[in-house]
């Protein structure tokens, strides 16, 4: 065991402010990652550069200004917030970096060193495993280290999908907001889409979504004709995980069904995919389709139940008991 271990909260990432220049130099990015887009970069970047970052990044910026905070992002804002929580839970460095943007990895590392940290444990906000989210998080920080002579002992989380905590705070966080605004006819848990293909090639995301979604309802103690599963943020043509978000939620209100509570169990912190692709836009989807209403259930964000159980998954590898 290393005598100051340290801990590296990772996230996506967002951009520094909710302009166009600002969500055009994020998205270059995050999207000229080959884990996130397996396409050959002689076909995908004069595709990127030409058509999308022009064409997406006005519109992406006008949603993000829909939801942007006072501190700033959403998804920094929470971030930050449950670092500090840890840092007063653990007793010990506990710094924030993003896959893209800043403070990048890069940085957070060093952050870490600074403080003296000669064992950092690396853990990405994703739940669930994807090669698309916690593996380049895992090939960025190799890149990095391959770069250097020196480097502290790391440990990694790569999920945590079934955590008894982790589930313990989601079905907490379901069970209040009911006893505050009441329950609506049917519960949808929106994952994160991925490509049909990545699963196909071996990618253990969809496998670890539906166990966290059994687990929440097995928690909640729902019938299985009071709940779904669904995949939300399709970009592109290509077929990817199904039932698809707002298709099911039109669905359901052609069906008849009125109102439906929609929680996003993939993201620990609130993001431009739940306060706007979900909270806004999904809601007027299943308005339009005759629905009345979809109420979302917010992330776990700060919650403490959330601080406490993100603390109980990384105090072992600390040495804490």
């Amino acid at each position: 065991m290393a005598a100051n271990p340290g801990v590296l909260v990772v996230n996506l990432g967002t951009p520094q402010a909710p302009t166009a220049a600002a969500v055009r130099t994020y998205l270059a990015e995050f999207l000229s990652d080959t884990r996130v887009v397996e396409i050959p970069a002689l076909l995908w970047r004069p595709l990127l550069f030409g058509l999308i970052l022009p064409l997406r990044s006005r519109r992406v910026a006008h949603n993000y200004a829909t939801i942007w905070m006072d501190e700033g992002s959403p998804l920094a804002v929470y971030t930050q917030r449950i670092a500090d929580g840890l840092r007063q839970q653990l007793r010990c460095p506990v710094e924030t970096a993003y896959r893209y943007g800043t403070p990048s990895l890069e940085q957070g590392l060093d952050r870490l060193s600074a403080l003296g940290c000669d064992e950092i444990i690396v853990l990405p906000l994703y739940p669930q495993f994807s090669a698309t989210t916690s593996a380049t998080v895992f090939d960025r920080i190799a890149q990095i280290y391959r770069q250097r002579r020196a480097m502290p002992a790391l440990q990694w989380i790569a999920d945590y999908a079934t955590d008894p905590g982790y589930i313990s705070a989601l079905a907490q966080s379901v069970q209040q907001h009911w006893a505050e605004h009441g329950r609506n006819e049917r519960l949808l848990m929106s994952f994160h889409g991925l490509p049909q293909r990545n699963v196909s090639l071996g990618d253990p995301y969809q496998a670890q979504c539906e166990a966290t979604a059994r687990a929440l309802a097995d928690a909640l103690e729902l019938s299985p004709d009071e709940w779904a599963l669904s995949y939300q943020s399709r970009f592109g043509k290509q077929v990817w995980l199904q039932p698809y978000t707002e298709p099911t939620l039109a669905e359901w209100a052609e069906g008849g069904l009125r109102s439906v509570d929609i929680i996003c169990p993939g993201f620990p912190a609130d993001c431009l995919e739940t306060l706007e692709e979900i909270r806004i836009q999904a809601a007027e989807t299943f308005c339009e389709a005759g629905g009345e209403t979809l109420t979302y259930i917010p992330a776990l964000n700060d919650n403490p139940q959330h601080i406490q159980a993100l603390a109980a998954l990384l105090s072992p590898r600390l040495g804490q008991a």
